[in-house]
């Protein structure tokens, strides 16, 4: 990405824009960075003006201590007033998290869309799990053992065993390594893993959950959830998709939700 901007605390953020017309900000989920989103941006830059970007400690853009949920909403404000004072919010996985939050915190967002934010509260032992997972990770990452929170965020997804010792074999295990300190932000941003109702009952301005038709039932409810959660919210599933998601099924759906 060879466009920088500086967040609230000084940490360099590296973006792309690309199109023209209303603003749209795309936001990664865990373990990815903004060319994650880079397809769906070139996509949508047929009829708005599309920005991705590396979020803090991923990519191209820098990081500073200590990391705060807070930070990473400043950032999309940064991004905000690049865009003209005002954008609409795309989030997948746990990005969808950090849109919502930062919808629900005031900043100037006309419209928000997630997909597949994975909010477990239909995911049988899930309060448990997402507790477990949260000291392990935090041990790990204390520790300095990178691969092995790697693995355990790998796990939580429901990754096969077999899947992630090839994973660690892969020539992308490395840039994975490099990254997994974030596993830390993202999992700040999905709180206590539940659907955080209050806090969508907030967002005034509209939201659209999108969930694929072949994923798991527990990610179908959850997306149910966040649109009902707020008051302006619409629930949509998507034939013949699951968490990995064709942008070009994709586009079309948002667009529509996008346009003015």
């Amino acid at each position: 990405m060879d466009k920088k901007t500086l967040s609230r605390d000084g940490t360099s953020l590296a973006y792309e824009r690309s199109g023209q017309g209303p603003a749209v900000v795309l936001i990664s989920g865990a373990m990815s960075t903004g060319s994650t989103v880079a397809p769906l941006a070139g996509l949508l830059a047929h009829h708005f003006t599309a920005f991705w970007y590396d979020r803090r400690g991923r990519g191209d853009s820098g990081d500073t201590a200590p990391y705060a949920v807070e930070r990473e909403i400043e950032d999309l404000a940064a991004l905000i007033d690049l865009a003209g004072g005002e954008a609409a919010l795309y989030g997948i996985s746990s990005g969808g998290a950090l849109a919502l939050r930062a919808a629900a915190s005031g900043l100037s967002v006309s419209r928000v869309a997630v997909y597949e934010t994975p909010f477990a509260d239909f995911s049988e032992g899930s309060a448990e799990e997402r507790a477990a997972y949260t000291a392990r990770l935090t041990e790990a990452l204390a520790q300095g053992r990178r691969g092995d929170a790697v693995e355990l965020f790998l796990r939580l997804t429901g990754l096969a065993e077999e899947m992630i010792r090839g994973a660690r074999q892969s020539p992308m295990w490395a840039a994975m390594e490099d990254i997994a300190p974030t596993l830390a932000y993202d999992d700040a941003v999905m709180g206590d893993g539940l659907v955080p109702r209050e806090l969508l009952a907030t967002i005034g301005v509209p939201v659209l959950a999108v969930a694929g038709a072949e994923s798991p039932a527990w990610q179908r409810e959850a997306g149910r959830a966040v649109a009902d959660a707020v008051p302006r919210g619409t629930y949509r599933t998507l034939e013949g998709q699951a968490h990995i998601v064709d942008p070009n099924v994709l586009a079309p759906v948002l667009t529509e939700f996008f346009t003015p």
